[in-house]
């Protein structure tokens, strides 16, 4: 018998706008996006940790995160 000791999630995300009218508007509507993001998985308790954050040329942001699954352990994996 397998027992899942501890998980964890690793993601590469991107957040974007779907239309590029006013540049300034759209970086930061993508900012506040984000930002709503990381609230969400506080207010959730999903135990996580950035490990790289980009900002490109047309506003976007990709993030690289580790995140805990869902009713699982997370283990030393945020360490």
């Amino acid at each position: 018998m397998k027992r899942i000791l501890s998980a964890c999630l690793q993601q590469t995300i991107q957040f974007q706008m779907k239309d590029e009218s006013d540049r300034a508007l759209a970086a930061k509507e993508i900012r506040e996006e984000y930002e709503k993001y990381k609230r969400q998985m506080e207010r959730k308790r999903t135990q996580y940790k950035i490990i790289e954050e980009a900002v490109q040329e047309d506003g976007s942001i990709i993030i690289k995160i580790k995140k805990q699954v869902p009713n699982y352990a997370i283990g030393d994996y945020l360490e």
